[in-house]
């Protein structure tokens, strides 16, 4: 973002806000965000200063945000804190569903803490749930705990399946069991890429149709039905 043609971060941020104004289908700014697993990609001054125009951006043009925090949860709130309650005033404008009042967007793809689930969730933001957010017993504690009306669902395909050495793949299993039919749909036959055909899925890629093994699996951690 920050070497855009050799305008800079301001240059994209400009690029960005005439995409969204010609375009009314866009819906939300993103995906934006502090990522301290990748540095090697970007430095952490970088990636805030460029979060920081972000975040104006989506102040700029009142859409609520699609948000990534990764190992930085504390800069994260940091920078996003002081622009939430003209984020929230601009959405709510904007946003006539009484259940989605005093949100700004979500963060996608959560594997924090508890503790940091539950600071996000006090903040008026959703948590996106996928495959990455299943894999080991503390992410499935963590899940257990987000409040129902606060979990988006996802996939984040091509990546963050549900894999069998993930925590999540007993519950997988286990719906698969009880319910083949549905199961079925959701996990078709893999096939390697020169094989593909329209009722099967590519080996080793996250597919959209896995969407429902992400509800499988939640729907289980919080007792609730899938059907």
């Amino acid at each position: 973002m920050e070497s855009y043609e050799g305008g800079g971060a301001a240059a994209y941020i400009a690029a960005l806000k005439s995409l969204i104004q010609t375009h009314p289908s866009i819906v939300a700014v993103g995906e934006c965000g502090l990522d301290y697993d990748r540095l090697q990609f970007s430095p952490a001054d970088a990636q805030q200063r460029c979060f920081e125009l972000q975040l104006q951006l989506a102040r700029e043009v009142q859409l609520p945000l699609f948000l990534h925090s990764r190992a930085a949860h504390a800069d994260f709130i940091r920078i996003l804190r002081p622009h939430l309650t003209a984020l929230r005033q601009c959405t709510d404008d904007h946003n006539p569903s009484a259940q989605s009042r005093g949100s700004v967007g979500v963060v996608h793809s959560f594997t924090g803490s508890l503790e940091e689930m539950q600071e996000l969730v006090a903040l008026g933001l959703y948590i996106g749930v996928n495959g990455c957010s299943l894999k080991t017993q503390e992410n499935l504690d963590v899940v257990k705990q987000i409040p129902v009306h606060r979990i988006m669902l996802e996939t984040d395909a091509p990546w963050c399946d549900i894999r069998p050495t993930h925590a999540s793949h007993a519950y997988l299993e286990a719906f698969g069991n009880s319910h083949p039919e549905l199961y079925a749909t959701y996990s078709p036959a893999r096939v390697k890429p020169e094989k593909w055909n329209e009722a099967s899925a590519v080996k080793g890629r996250c597919e959209p149709c896995h969407i429902g093994q992400v509800a499988a699996v939640v729907a289980q951690l919080k007792g609730m039905p899938l059907t």
